[in-house]
């Protein structure tokens, strides 16, 4: 006869072997859906998109390199760039290509949305890439380098500029010819011209129809290392800018930059002219660090640093030395040339930006000018220059000593020459230690009958 406590022991035993069971079963249940899950995530094609907006800047160039390197990581099937720029710096520009000609991943540049542009800079980045296509209504071309006003480099530089364009489009297989021409006579082309003469593989009107067309397209990435893209309802996953480089990028501006220079003198100016809490002074270096955030980002002319400062230096000239406005004058002229002149390459600050914000900024100098010398000529009125002249009324006589109520405070008060009684309007003319001197208002004369031994005058006020 089996013990019953030997009959439970053994049943427990039995369930736990059977829990562990359950468990170890629940768990690779749970390993082989997550697992099957990846897979198929890692099966589903995805592109990465990169936007590129505006002028090509470090941060932009920064922002396409990260997303190449993701999507290079993460296995994406390749990296859409959506492309709308005016151009920007050689240096940038380099960078990028120098990234998409390495890349192992394939690289398709979309110049959208309608309107849009790869002009300069876009155009070499265009050519740089695996896939270029176009939506209508873009354009491209215009790639010959300028100088700082405007016109053509030295002929070496142009050289070099096409030299490199024309690695570029033979290296992807592209129009040569129109490639060196886009650098030499800034020719460009519309999105169907474009495709005609083998510049873009495509034109797609949205993104939709890109990735269609793309699929099955074979992308040559190294020699020998031929990919097929796999894009046609692909996930789109948008490569954020991030807020700082949000920033940075907003700051990127050189129309900003040169108000945030304007703005800022002239805040700086205002606490110069009237002092304060400092309030102007905050604001104006706050102005000034975000400015040379911005120039830091551009390459910048000395000629055009040298004449801001010499329009700051006028201005503030203006308020020690305020006369006819000769240094308010200069100072926008100076002001004028500093922004024609600051920046190298095609990027500048809008004329309609400048002249405005320079004539401002002249004419508020001008202003602040005449407030500091009205300031200076002001007396000072501390002490008992705040009394003398002020005017009061006799409250009441106790003990003989009159008593005035006189900017808030009471005062004792005496006449200089007659009696004083209660309601008797009375101006101070003098004091004796803290007790007024006073005469009364219908004292026609206002002169002493005899002389004050008591009073002691004060400089500057009415006797």
């Amino acid at each position: 006869m089996v013990r019953p406590s030997i009959a439970a022991g053994g049943s427990r035993r039995l369930l736990v072997r059977r829990a562990r069971v359950v468990v170890w079963l629940l768990l690779v249940l749970a390993g082989v859906f997550l697992l099957a899950e990846a897979t198929a995530r890692a099966q589903a094609p995805s592109v990465l998109v990169v936007t590129v907006d505006g002028v090509i800047t470090p941060v932009m160039s920064d922002h396409v390199r990260d997303a190449l390197d993701r999507a290079e990581r993460e296995g994406f099937q390749a990296l859409l760039v959506q492309l709308d720029t005016p151009g920007g710096l050689d240096t940038s520009m380099r960078e990028i290509v120098q990234a998409f000609l390495n890349a192992r991943v394939p690289v398709i540049v979309y110049v959208s949305p309608q309107g849009a542009r790869a002009a300069s800079a876009g155009a070499i980045i265009t050519l740089a890439s695996h896939v270029a296509a176009m939506a209508p209504g873009t354009s491209i071309g215009a790639a010959t380098p300028i100088d700082l006003e405007g016109g053509d480099l030295a002929q070496k530089i142009i050289n070099d500029a096409a030299s490199y364009a024309e690695s570029i489009a033979d290296r992807r297989g592209r129009n040569v010819e129109f490639a060196i021409d886009a650098v030499r006579e800034g020719r460009s082309a519309s999105a169907s011209e474009a495709l005609e003469l083998g510049v873009v593989e495509l034109v797609a009107g949205e993104r939709a129809e890109l990735l269609a067309t793309l699929d099955g397209r074979s992308v040559e990435l190294t020699p020998g290392n031929v990919v097929t893209l796999r894009t046609e309802g692909a996930e789109l996953v948008e490569a954020e800018l991030g807020l700082a480089r949000s920033i940075l990028q907003w700051l990127a501006d050189p129309n900003l930059a040169f108000l945030f220079i304007s703005i800022g003198t002239l805040a700086i100016l205002y606490e110069l002219a009237n002092p304060g809490i400092g309030g102007g002074a905050i604001v104006g270096v706050i102005l000034l660090v975000l400015a040379f955030t911005a120039l830091s980002v551009f390459p910048v002319n000395a000629a055009g640093v040298i004449l801001l400062v010499l329009a700051a230096a006028l201005f503030i000239a203006e308020l020690f030395a305020p006369g006819i406005g000769v240094f308010a004058a200069g100072g926008t002229v100076a002001l004028v040339l500093g922004g024609l002149f600051l920046f190298r390459g095609p990027i500048g600050v809008d004329p309609a930006v400048m002249l405005p914000t320079a004539i401002v900024a002249g004419a508020a100098a001008l202003a602040l000018g005449r407030m500091a010398w009205r300031t200076r000529k002001l007396a000072g009125v501390s002490g008992t220059d705040a009394i003398v002249g002020s005017r009061g009324v006799v409250q009441r006589i106790e003990n003989g000593e009159a008593h005035v109520f006189l900017q808030g405070s009471w005062w004792g008060a005496r006449a200089r020459s007659g009696p004083l009684r209660p309601g008797q309007e009375v101006r101070v003319v003098g004091m004796d230690g803290l007790r007024l001197i006073v005469e009364a208002e219908d004292d026609p004369g206002g002169h002493p009958t005899g002389p004050d031994r008591g009073a002691r005058p004060i400089e500057g006020g009415e006797r």
